[in-house]
């Protein structure tokens, strides 16, 4: 008898009226929020605008979600397009099937339109991202469990997930790798903000660090899956795909630190230029006050000068006049 467990939801989608609202599509729009939200904070603690991150995300997270969809439908054809499936299954997306690999890809395409319609470095948007995109995939990963998809192999442990008969999947308990990899993806997360603290990641760094980080835990929990997949020399592709992406990552992280060292001192030019705008708006300000004290203090002096020349004729005229005085009581004098 099982004693432990951990159950799955009867349903991944409840029904409000004639809306559908699906368990997996609310992870996906909950990952994304709190990954702009946390990019947000991080842009701005760079020296970058509130805002930029969202509006660079409008172009990333549809990019994103298309270039997902593609790599799991390219990769997985056969659920839909072999004798008895229908291809019509391929565009619903809501039922899950996203592949994380083809979403970094064309998500990067749709951020580097954003980023060079705002005169970014994609590389800098990358480095504030990371994390948050992390944090992101932990909690899509719970998309999986409310659909029941993508479990591991049958195990007894107390952690075991249990899955109900359906289509495709039978009932038992499988090693929960959705919440494996969501743990992992929590710790990549926190493993690069800390990274990015201490040693400043800049040009890319951080998100290549996030990517390395991340394939090593995709290899072991990707082992652990049980859902149909191509295999290639013994390994499931996706086991493939990280192992190269991951390595990838790495060479860029050695090879980008001896080439260029250091972090971007400037993340948003345009937000740069108009600090400097402001800057220079109240140096000119203050000069001008200066130049208006100065300009008062001659006008003092200039004023008190003209009263000093005004009382010296006055004075020589009443000497003047006491002269003359004088000159003419000793005249009288004289004649007496």
């Amino acid at each position: 008898m099982d004693l432990a467990y951990i159950p799955s939801p009867s349903t991944g989608v409840i029904h409000l009226g004639p809306i559908p609202l699906r368990g997996y599509a609310f992870c996906i729009i909950i990952g994304v929020f709190v990954a702009v939200w946390l990019g947000n904070k991080r842009w701005i603690a760079r020296g970058g605008t509130a805002g930029t991150v969202a509006d660079i995300a409008v172009w990333a997270v549809p990019f994103g979600l298309v270039g997902g969809r593609l790599y799991h439908v390219i990769t997985d054809y056969q659920l839909y397009f072999s004798e008895g499936e229908n291809w019509v299954d391929a565009f619903k997306i809501w039922e899950g099937g996203l592949g994380i690999w083809g979403a970094i890809a064309l998500g990067a395409v749709g951020a580097w339109i954003g980023c060079r319609r705002r005169g970014i470095s994609l590389p800098v948007y990358a480095d504030v991202i990371a994390p948050g995109i992390a944090f992101a995939q932990a909690i899509g990963r719970w998309g999986n469990w409310f659909n029941q998809e993508l479990y591991g192999k049958p195990t007894d442990v107390p952690w075991a997930l249990k899955i109900t008969e359906g289509t495709n999947r039978e009932a038992g308990l499988y090693h929960p790798t959705f919440l494996y990899e969501s743990l992992w993806n929590v710790a990549v997360g926190f493993l690069v903000i800390w990274a990015d603290r201490r040693f400043k990641l800049g040009h890319g760094r951080a998100f290549a660090l996030y990517v390395a980080a991340y394939c090593s835990g995709r290899v072991w929990t990707e082992a652990l899956r049980v859902d149909e997949a191509h295999h290639i020399l013994g390994l499931r592709l996706n086991v493939w795909t990280a192992i190269v992406v991951g390595l990838l990552a790495v060479v860029y992280l050695v090879v980008s630190a001896r080439l260029r060292p250091g972090r971007e001192e400037i993340v948003e030019p345009r937000a740069a230029e108009k600090t400097a705008g402001k800057t220079d708006a109240v140096e000119g300000a203050e000069t001008a006050g200066t130049a208006d004290v100065t300009d008062a203090a001659g006008a003092g002096e200039d004023r008190a000068a003209a009263e000093d020349r005004a009382a010296g004729p006055g004075d020589g005229t009443e000497d003047g006049t006491e002269g003359d005085g004088a000159g003419h009581g000793a005249g009288s004098a004289a004649k007496s």
